[in-house]
């Protein structure tokens, strides 16, 4: 898969100039729930992101074996 960090930047400007709030502002009812759903999926993608990113770190530093002694495998998030 080609990574496109030009689109991401892309997409990360137009939210923090307002793009898309006036787009959402002015948009019809179906449009709106399109970005609803579209922001939706960008905050999936930046939980996978955290987690992937962790998991590399962690992996590369050799903490990965120090953070699975603190995690409660019963608990989702991870604290005991």
């Amino acid at each position: 898969m080609m990574l496109d960090a030009e689109y991401i930047q892309g997409v990360l400007e137009y939210i923090k100039s307002g793009g898309l709030a006036e787009d959402f502002e002015y948009s019809a009812e179906e449009r709106r729930y399109e970005i609803l759903d579209f922001l939706e999926k960008l905050m999936e993608l930046g939980e996978a992101a955290d987690e992937a990113a962790t998991g590399i770190i962690f992996q590369k530093s050799g903490l990965g074996g120090l953070a699975a002694l603190g995690r409660d495998p019963d608990s989702d998030s991870g604290v005991q």
